[in-house]
Parts: C-alpha cells; structure tokens; sequence
C-alpha cells in the first residue's frame, strides 16, 4: 500500500511539474505569433457564425478561398473581426491545410510544429529569424538532414506556411536567453 501512495505522489509532483514546465515554456516562447490552432480555438471560444463553422467540417479550399470565408465572416464574428492581417493570413493557410476538420482536436499548426520539432535540433531562433520563401523552407524540410523528421508532407507545407507568414522575427524580440547558440547539428 505505501508503495502505491509514493508512486501516487510521484506522479502528482511530476505532473505538476509538466504543467509549470509548460506554463513557463508558453511565457518564453510568447514573442512567436500564434499559429491556426489556437487563433481557430479563441475564436471558437467567442462564438463563430454556423455557416463558417459547417464549412469548417464540410469544405476545402485553398487559402484564397478561406480568406474570402473569413472576411465574410467577421460580420458576424467579433473574434474573428479582431484578427489582424497576419493573424488572419495565418488561419486562412492553417484552414486551407487541414479543412475539412473532424470534430475533437485540431490539427498541430506551425507554430506548434516549429516548437516540437526545430527544436530538437536547434535553439528556435535558428528558425524565427530567418525571412525565406515557402518554396526555401520546403527545400530546407525536404533536405537530406530534415526529411526524416516525423512529419507528412501536407505538415511540411503547413509549416513552411506558418514560418512565411510569421517568421522573420527581429533578433530583438526574441528573449536574450534564446538568442545564443544555434544549430546543433
């Protein structure tokens, strides 16, 4: 029995740890802009019109059409009428990638791509700094040194999407302590 308790305990202590883990990696990693998922999940929040959200599940479209979506829907729609033009872009993209969405958890967006996967090889800043083209970010991801990262080739572009969009961060945006090191590969 006292065995059970002190794993109870563990695991209580461990998962409180993950979750400070995790808050503080939200605050150090705050200067990145949001990616589709979590603007698509604020909005949600606030209420989106049922037409949008039944072309959600129900359509495709490429990002094009998903701005036209989204700008038709901001009458309706504070959260989304609050987005900003690259917020906006970004969900239009995310959308177009992964559109129609079953019901439950969306799809990992670039951000969470970036943050899950660049990083473990190299320090984030490696990434968010650099201002290159989808065409040069694909190049990069469909590299020898990149493609066998577990990713699909769908995510890939969803990624480099995010990053066309998003990256180029100025270096005095970033938090000092990501500003050191590099690539570790």
């Amino acid at each position: 029995m006292r065995c059970f308790h002190r794993r109870a305990a563990f695991l209580t202590a461990l998962i409180a740890a993950v979750a400070v883990t995790a808050a503080a990696q939200d605050e150090v990693f705050a200067f990145m802009p949001d990616g589709g998922r979590t603007l698509l999940e604020q909005a949600r929040a606030e209420g989106l019109p049922e037409g949008f959200e039944g072309a959600m599940g129900s359509e495709t479209g490429d990002a094009e059409t998903w701005l036209g979506r989204l700008e038709a829907a901001k009458a309706d729609a504070p959260a989304l009428a609050a987005l900003d033009g690259w917020q906006t872009d970004t969900l239009a993209h995310y959308l177009a990638a992964n559109a129609p969405l079953a019901e439950g958890e969306l799809p990992r967006d670039g951000r969470d791509m970036a943050l899950q996967l660049c990083q473990s090889c190299h320090i984030i800043t490696v990434v968010v700094t650099q201002e290159r083209t989808r065409e040069a970010w694909l190049g990069t991801m469909n590299s020898p040194s990149h493609i066998e990262i577990a990713t699909t080739p769908a995510e890939r572009e969803a990624l480099a999407d995010y990053l066309v969009i998003n990256a180029g961060i100025p270096i005095d945006q970033i938090p000092p302590e990501l500003r050191a090191g590099g690539a570790s590969y």
